[in-house]
């Protein structure tokens, strides 16, 4: 098959999974960005996306993903490393218009992987995991979501942590965007650029809409902390 043996099919399946994983983000940046100003939104949100069984198989369908995407970035970085053969010890100059983020996607990859250990170490152990397991989560309560935002943010580590986590992950997407869509075929000269510029501003969009959660909770000025105050 020649998504599984071509290195043209292997790059496909990347720029597709890719662009999915990016669709989930999406959603998921939504969702995060209405504990910014409902706490009883959020949860309500995190109850209906518990242990119940579509939310299981989104899951496992974004594991899925997920893995075949990781386990495709290593094949085609070792087919390119064995393609090179000796010279890739030859010392040469880095080509100029080659982008730092495209020289160190697989770098970039194993770091946005380690911090989505920790988000699901932080988040989805605590709440699906612990509901479909029945194991005692640290707050009592696997669907308050909230709960878990203000205290992992409060932890000065895990803020920084997932700020080098944002950082990295809006790097791989910013180059991963454009680089999907001219895999997949839109790579004419004029929408290539367009492409690039599409791509350097939606996932500069997502990774802020994050960001301002993060720093939010972290500062204790986010909206939905105020009216919990009152």
């Amino acid at each position: 098959m020649w998504l599984i043996n071509s290195s043209i099919g292997r790059k496909v399946v990347m720029s597709v999974t890719g662009i999915a994983l990016i669709l989930f983000l999406t959603f998921h940046c939504c969702m995060n960005v209405a504990a910014l100003f409902s706490a009883e939104a959020y949860n309500m949100i995190c109850e209906l996306l518990g242990a119940n069984w579509y939310a299981v198989a989104a899951t496992l369908g974004l594991a899925a993903l997920a893995v075949i995407h990781i386990v495709y970035a290593f094949i085609l970085t070792a087919q390119n490393r064995n393609a090179r053969g000796s010279e890739r010890y030859a010392v040469t100059d880095k080509p100029a218009k080659v982008e730092w983020a495209s020289q160190n996607m697989l770098v970039l990859g194993l770091i946005v992987v380690l911090g989505l250990a920790l988000h699901f170490f932080n988040f989805w152990w605590n709440m699906m995991a612990a509901e479909l397991f029945h194991f005692a989560d640290p707050l009592g309560d696997p669907a308050n979501g909230f709960g878990y935002i203000q205290e992992t943010f409060s932890c000065p580590v895990y803020v920084v942590l997932y700020i080098v986590w944002l950082a990295a992950l809006w790097l791989h997407l910013s180059h991963g965007f454009w680089s999907a869509m001219h895999t997949l075929g839109w790579n004419g000269k004029t929408w290539f650029c367009r492409w690039k510029t599409i791509g350097l501003v939606y996932t500069t969009l997502l990774m802020l809409g994050f960001l301002v959660v993060v720093l939010a909770f972290a500062f204790g000025i986010a909206p939905s902390l105020c009216g919990q105050c009152c």
